[in-house]
């Protein structure tokens, strides 16, 4: 079984928001399964991604970091579903 996918964000952060959009629309189902950390809510998350928000990692893996890579996610999860 793989690993559960871990969306680091921070409140008001616009990238955050259309890396989280993006993940909605291209890939619903790991969307909603991953789970998500605002880096704000443990001193340890700040400071491991407070720079580097949004990150999205698997299996302690970064998949991608500060700007979405769809080809990279598509790599851990899959074909995009929704295209654009």
């Amino acid at each position: 079984m793989a690993s559960v996918a871990v969306f680091y964000y921070r409140n008001g952060c616009h990238l955050c928001e259309e890396m989280a959009a993006l993940l909605f629309r291209g890939w619903p189902e790991q969307a909603e399964a991953m789970v998500w950390r605002d880096v704000d809510q443990r001193a340890e998350w700040r400071e491991d991604y407070g720079d580097l928000v949004p990150v999205l990692t698997q299996g302690g893996e970064t998949i991608c970091a500060l700007q979405p890579d769809p080809g990279r996610i598509a790599q851990y999860f899959g074909e995009i579903a929704n295209p654009v």
